[in-house]
């Protein structure tokens, strides 16, 4: 897919891997809607999109990724003001602090799951149709390799991100007639703001050091390099139903 002129809708995209990815797509002439939770850090990124891209290049959308209305609100507002989405990168993301199984409280576990597969579901019903209609896309899922290669503290977290692994493998497959490509893209722990919640201690260099100690290239994964593999699996036309790994050999 040639990026030029094409639209993306990122969710999550006001930190981390989303603004990242957000802005290298937008620097290869992709028109961006910036969706989060938090509008106002949406919309400095989607200032600084613009103060680099020039004048409607991108579009800053508030949204709860796991209410129906606020995807609906999104899809409907992003396609009137830029267009029909051809990229979709569900990567709005939450996790439970690293801890045993037996203490993440029910709430926590459902707000987990909601938002990271029910938002996966509630996008898929909005986006579709109107991407199926417009000629297909590429609909990129941020799963983790927490769930290929899961470890104790994280338990919950790792079932969510396995069934997104999952889903977009089942999602490829039924929705390649449409000529829309689903792909996961699996991070390894990130220099994200949910960093310290996924370590289970504090965010020292220390701490960093114990977990950098088990990846085999030997840092964290940063947010370009979820914005590369996102590039690439946006553009790459023969690829559907793939889970890429961004672990630097963690998940070997």
């Amino acid at each position: 897919m040639e990026l030029q002129g094409k639209v993306a809708l990122i969710t999550g995209a006001a930190s981390g891997f989303g603004e990242a990815m957000a802005h290298r797509f937008a620097a290869l002439g992709t028109k961006v809607a910036i969706v989060d939770l938090n509008l106002e850090k949406a919309q400095a990124v989607a200032d600084a999109i613009t103060a680099e891209a020039g004048e409607g290049t991108a579009i800053a959308l508030r949204a709860d990724v796991s209410k129906r209305a606020d995807i609906e609100a999104v899809v409907a507002t992003t396609v009137e003001k830029l267009g029909v989405p051809q990229i979709v990168i569900n990567n709005a993301g939450y996790t439970h602090k690293n801890q045993p199984a037996l203490e993440v409280d029910e709430e926590t576990f459902d707000r987990v799951l909601a938002v990271n597969i029910k938002s996966v579901y509630l996008m898929v019903q909005s986006v579709v149709p109107a991407m199926r209609d417009n000629g297909g896309g590429v609909i990129l899922n941020v799963g983790s390799v927490s769930g290929i290669r899961p470890r104790p503290g994280l338990s919950w977290y790792a079932g969510s991100k396995g069934a997104t692994n999952v889903l977009s493998k089942a999602l490829a497959v039924e929705f390649a007639p449409m000529n829309i490509r689903v792909n996961a893209i699996a991070p390894v722990m990130g220099v994200t703001g949910m960093l310290a919640d996924f370590m289970g201690v504090p965010d020292t260099p220390e701490n960093r050091d114990k977990f950098m100690a088990s990846i085999p290239l030997g840092r964290l994964c940063q947010p370009n390099d979820v914005a590369e593999a996102a590039l690439y699996l946006a553009q790459a036309d023969y690829i559907t139903g793939v889970e890429l790994p961004v672990d630097g050999g963690r998940s070997v």
